[in-house]
């Protein structure tokens, strides 16, 4: 069986890589193909490349008109009298402040946004993706979408709610002619009709809408005019009830003109029951300021239309603070002079009296129906823009890719959102629609305030607003105004909003094409990385203990092809430490750009291909020794450091590719190039792996440094689907506790031991593996070391580990282990080895350290005899073993001709140690890493 683990072979440095290097550079460097440009625009999420022949609109046509008609829509002429009518003169001017108050806050988080950068289509859609990231960009641009149709539905009924009123039976401008038909399934079917016109219009191209929108304002400023001068030329009179109010006897109701009494019996809130809803629900202050918020939703239709406009940096701004300006302005007026004509039944029975009290009803007529239906109309291209923008983006896949059009209107973007609005149309009540839509605004209000806010907070250089006037704090306020404001008034709703928008930020993270390969930036990278960097530093080295040691490890492969279930293993290993992949390439830096760009980026699609928690390093350096040195060193940041470094085993069987293996759950074709080429090519040669002095040397380097090592070998065989899936051919982790060529029964209470039993123990805790059995084997019946000069034997205490409290030295090691494995808090069973031979050298060695000849005059035939205790004794079940690494021989600094002789018989000691076991992990540790202490 291959082995998969020389990690440090310089396979991949064969004649061959260049060219691959080249093909790499080559391949990532190339210019992405034109695309067809679309809307005026080349490609969305680009900077903007004008068309020609595409006519942009400005600040004025393509902003502030559609702001100012989205934001009259049913309000302005058909719903005021509900307002001041049921909460009051002084509760709706109250409420108007309290929602142009957010809504101020709101414009300038997008100022900020549409001054930062080049704005394309998709408007704030655009705006909250390229600064949270695709999966709550994509989240919040979901929901504004379905605001915007909901939006649409709301103008298309208050547009029908005018026409039944006008032109319905005993409508106000046809008096006792017959009029339109009255009904559910004729408001319905008024309804459908407009809606179709909406269609065609829409169809026929946003520009066409942006640029009639300054005749359809001029239009409706007339008539609003008309209105004004209404209240001070017409005198009082008596005003008909409309039809559609059953809930009163009465059929006429005071307009008295201007009063300081009526005035005073307008400024107090008086609720009554809604006579638009079937049942005549009784009206609270949550259901007049979910109407009342639907006149300032409008404010980021100038937003929508940045596709068409010439300068989206500076109109957005500029038209949507004048409108909200003069829409503000407007209300006011209204609101006033409405408390102080018209009396309290009027306005409470007729939201419509600005018609009979006109100087010329038509004009009233007029404004409601182009005021409702621009509204509709704008609010129905703005969905469509946002639905194009999220199939373009990717973000959910398939589902939305015929939405995307890259070459004109989009048509099918178009078609969805009509049919959306379409079924939004069938409820009757506009009242009802108006909490739906105003709850679903706050919270695309909210997702732009957080996004502004993060912006700021993260101190991200490239945020550099041109708009002055906004801050931090006016970000903060405009959340936290629409978050307390929306739970407060509508907590159902608000949740409903909340938890479908936490299930589409879920969904998206784990489902959404975009998500896996962003191509903008994520807010929540800045903000992590500007709150890790801060943690970082208060992470202090200094301060470290050894109670709250965890795993931290540096794992250096060649080739991943070979290494995959090492990866896979070590990843379970570390406990929620800290993971580190390193990889070092033979060569140097030629002035032709960085050889390893081009291959971090399939580093990192090996992290998501093994669903491992870890970081990449790459090193470029002279030798294999010399990177691995400088990895050893500098891998990590801070106090998040490796203190244990993995290595393969250096041996002679050929490695397995677990990337083309059919069975291996690793097979994978993303790391196959074109040209029949492999990403991580596997070592072809026997001849290509390190010289055994090399990899002496870098074991040696590691522990020079004052770093745990632990070389694993027969990975390969290690089944993770097996250990995961609880299988009975795999039921233990084994630890050897004994140093093996210097057998003691005070093996198991050194140093070195106690970090391959903490080892196993944290590999037993981890998640898949914790049904396993821990096995602790020590050599019980050898005195403290046995070795012999001559005729002689003597005795030499092994170091025992510092850390641990006083254990009897008179008890059998057995007891002794368990009571140290009870304060340790380790499950684990002891399993003594009588049979342990003794090696019986010819002089007397009071370390291995102190004199290297002992590889050269350890026999064979006492290796073999310990390897097959091992076998015998791990025989079935062992998912892993734990096996002392004895000291790598010392070398001298400058290499000589009889490195290698030693460092052979050094690795030959090692094979003959481990041959034919499972997975293994030689360790040496040189840290205490265990405490009995609370």
């Amino acid at each position: 069986m291959a082995d998969t683990l020389d990690p440090l072979s310089p396979s991949t440095n064969s004649p061959r890589v260049p060219g691959l290097m080249h093909k790499l550079r080559t391949r990532f460097s190339r210019s992405p193909p034109p695309r067809p440009s679309g809307e005026g625009y080349v490609e969305f999420g680009e900077f903007r490349s004008e068309a020609p022949g595409i006519k942009k609109v400005g600040t004025f046509a393509g902003v502030f008109c559609p702001v100012v008609l989205s934001m009259f829509s049913a309000l302005v002429f058909i719903r005021m009298g509900y307002l001041v009518g049921n909460a009051g003169l002084l509760v709706t001017l109250g409420q108007f402040g309290l929602a142009y108050l957010i809504v101020f806050f709101t414009v300038t988080s997008i100022c900020a946004i549409s001054t930062n950068g080049a704005v394309e289509g998709g408007g704030v859609y655009f705006m909250i993706s390229r600064t949270l990231g695709p999966e709550f960009g994509g989240a919040i641009g979901t929901l504004f979408f379905f605001a915007n149709v909901v939006s649409s539905a709301l103008c298309i009924s208050a547009c029908t709610e005018a026409l039944v009123e006008n032109f319905g039976v005993s409508g106000y401008l046809v008096g006792e002619n017959p009029g339109l038909p009255n009904g559910w399934w004729f408001r319905f079917l008024y309804r459908t009709l407009l809606n179709g016109v909406g269609l065609g219009v829409s169809l026929a191209g946003a520009s066409l809408f942006a640029r009639t929108s300054l005749a359809i304002w001029v239009t409706m400023l007339v008539c609003l005019g008309s209105a004004f001068i209404s209240f001070f030329v017409t005198g009082s009179s008596m005003i008909d009830k409309p039809d559609m109010n059953q809930l009163v006897n009465a059929t006429q109701f005071a307009y008295t003109g201007l009063s300081a009494a009526t005035l005073r019996g307008n400024l107090y809130a008086d609720y009554a029951r809604d006579y638009t809803t079937s049942i005549g629900e009784r009206v609270d202050f949550a259901s007049v300021f979910g109407v009342l918020f639907t006149g300032v939703t409008g404010v980021m239709a100038g937003a929508n239309m940045s596709g068409e406009l010439k300068n989206p940096s500076r109109s957005i701004p500029a038209g949507t603070l004048w409108a909200l300006l003069f829409t503000a302005l407007s209300y006011g007026a209204l609101s006033l002079l409405t408390a102080a004509t018209c009396s309290r039944e009027l306005l409470q029975n007729n939201y419509v009296y600005l018609l009979p009290i006109n100087i010329w009803p038509p004009f009233i007529a007029v404004g409601m129906l182009m005021a409702t239906f621009s509204a509709g109309l704008s609010n129905l291209i703005g969905a469509s823009r946002v639905l194009e923008a999220l199939a373009k983006d990717n973000i959910y896949g398939f589902l939305l890719r015929p939405m995307a059009n890259h070459s004109g209107n989009p048509v099918m973007a178009v078609l969805a959102s009509w049919l959306l609005v379409q079924f939004g149309i069938m409820a009757d009540s506009l009242n009802a629609i108006a909490q739906v839509n105003s709850v679903l605004f706050i919270t695309s209000y909210f997702a732009i305030n957080l996004a502004c806010l993060g912006l700021d907070l993260a101190s991200a250089p490239n945020f550099r607003p041109t708009f002055k006037y906004f801050s931090w704090v006016t970000a903060l306020m405009g959340m936290v105004g629409s978050a307390s404001l929306v739970f407060a008034l509508r907590p159902a709703y608000a949740s409903g909003a909340a938890l479908a928008c936490c299930a589409l930020v879920l969904a998206l993270h784990f489902l959404s094409p975009a998500a896996a390969d962003p191509k903008w930036g994520s807010l929540s990278q800045a903000l992590i990385f500007h709150q890790v960097r801060k943690y970082l530093l208060l992470l202090d080295p200094r301060r470290e203990h050894v109670k709250f040691w965890r795993p931290q490890m540096l794992l250096l492969v060649a080739s991943p092809r070979q290494s995959a279930p090492l990866i896979d293993f070590v990843n379970d290993q570390k406990k929620g430490g800290l993971f580190v992949i390193g990889h070092v390439r033979v060569g140097e830096l030629d002035g032709s750009g960085d050889p390893l760009a081009a291959e971090q980026k399939y580093w990192l699609k090996l992290i998501d291909h093994l669903k491992v928690k870890a970081f990449v390093e790459l090193c470029l350096a002279e030798s294999v020794r010399s990177g691995a040195a400088q990895l050893t060193r500098l891998a990590g940041l801070g106090a998040m450091k490796p203190d244990t470094v993995l290595l393969g085993f250096r041996d002679d069987q050929p490695p397995k590719d677990f990337f083309r293996d059919p069975q291996s759950p690793y097979k994978s074709e993303e790391f196959e190039l074109e040209g029949g080429e492999q990403m991580f090519p596997c070592r072809r040669t026997i001849n290509a792996r390190l010289a055994c002095a090399e990899y002496v040397r870098i074991v040696r380097d590691v522990l020079c440094v004052d770093k745990n090592v632990c070389l694993c070998r027969h990975f390969h065989l290690l089944d993770m689907a097996a250990v995961e899936r609880r299988s009975p051919s795999v039921k233990y982790i084994d630890v050897w506790l004994v140093e093996p060529l210097r057998a003691s029964r005070e093996d198991a209470f050194t140093v070195p031991a106690l970090f391959a039993l903490q080892l196993a123990a944290v590999v037993r805790s981890a998640r898949g593996w914790q049904h396993l059995r821990l096995r602790v084997h020590v050599a019980a019946t050898l005195p403290a070391v046995i070795l012999a000069e001559g005729s002689r034997s003597y005795a030499v205490q092994p170091a025992v580990d510092p850390s641990l409290p006083p254990l009897d030295p008179g008890r059998p090691v057995q007891q002794r282990l368990e009571q140290l494995l009870r304060l340790l808090r380790i499950d684990a069973s002891i399993h003594c080895v009588p049979e342990w031979p003794v090696l019986e050298d010819s002089r007397r060695l009071d370390s291995l350290d102190d004199d290297d000849s002992i590889y050269h005059r350890v026999p064979m035939s006492y290796l073999q005899k310990v390897n097959s205790i091992m076998r015998v004794r791990s025989s079935e079940g062992v998912a892993v073993t734990f096996v002392q690494l004895p000291p790598p021989p010392r070398l001298p600094a400058r290499a000589t001709s009889a490195d290698e002789p030693l460092c052979q018989q050094y690795l030959k000691v090692l094979d003959e140690l481990t041959k034919d076991l499972s997975p293994t992990i030689l360790v040496r540790g040189l840290k205490s890493v265990t405490s009995t202490a609370l």
